[in-house]
């Protein structure tokens, strides 16, 4: 694996997930757009489309675009006893949250105007990073995990019952474009509306810091003292998915097999 080509196919890739994510989120609650009022469930197929497009554009790296995804595999990898390379690691994570950050400022340059004629600061850093509907740091906190456990139980789930082509890393491409935009799409319309479903650390953080420093007319406070929950809850979710993978998936999929 060229490690260069992985930090190149996870940028692309999550950069194109965030500009079209956050790119649906600006259409619809920002004022003047062709979108606006669209509603949640636009927002909930945009994203499941952006991530469609992600994985495409970065199949060669397994189109984790998530290091939630990445720090679930290296936990399943660990569970199971399979050796890992530590030294992908860093280069996963940079790929993602570097791509994150400027797919977040393509989002704002494509809607520079609207951005500008938005009076309100809370549709302006909700384009770019998630909020809660009720703030409350542990159920905050719980709604990501359980989120992300899903997310990467079934891309774990679906690898281990159909394997994966030769050559291509484990992660998202297992599962397939399409599958894992519905199952996105899913998560969205199921456990979305609590915290928005960030069930991606760089997806939040990333786009989070672009908000921080771009020159964004009114934008107000970027929300840093709720910034860790979308960070450390889809971690522990993704972690405990690729922990508790190989016991619950090896255990139906053993009593299939019978």
């Amino acid at each position: 694996m060229n490690l260069g080509l992985v930090f190149l196919s996870e940028l692309v890739g999550t950069a194109m997930l965030v500009l079209l994510g956050c790119g649906v989120v600006a259409n619809v609650v920002l004022k003047g757009n062709k979108g606006f009022g669209g509603g949640f469930l636009m927002i909930n197929f945009g994203w499941g489309f952006a991530v469609f497009a992600g994985v495409v554009v970065s199949i060669y790296s397994g189109a984790h675009i998530n290091p939630a995804v990445t720090v679930g595999l290296l936990a399943n990898s660990l569970a199971e006893g399979v050796a890992y390379n530590w030294a992908a690691l860093p280069v996963y994570l940079a790929g993602q949250f570097i791509g994150a950050f400027l797919g977040a400022v393509l989002c704002w340059l494509a809607y520079k105007q609207h951005f500008d004629a938005e009076e309100d600061p809370g549709a302006k850093l909700g384009t770019f990073s998630t909020g809660p509907a009720i703030r409350s740091t542990g159920w905050n906190l719980i709604t990501e995990i359980i989120g992300t456990f899903v997310l990467v139980f079934v891309v774990i789930a679906f690898g281990a019952q159909n394997g994966t082509e030769d050559g291509v890393p484990a992660g998202l491409a297992a599962l397939g474009a399409l599958p894992v935009a519905l199952l996105v799409v899913g998560i969205g319309a199921s456990l979305g509306g609590p915290t928005g479903y960030a069930i991606n650390p760089a997806r939040d953080l990333g786009p989070r810091i672009a908000h921080a420093v771009l020159p964004i007319k009114g934008k107000g406070s970027s929300d840093w003292s709720y910034a860790w929950i979308p960070v450390v809850g889809p971690v522990i979710g993704g972690a405990l998915a690729g922990l508790t993978a190989p016991i619950l998936i090896a255990t139906v999929i053993s009593g299939a097999a019978a």
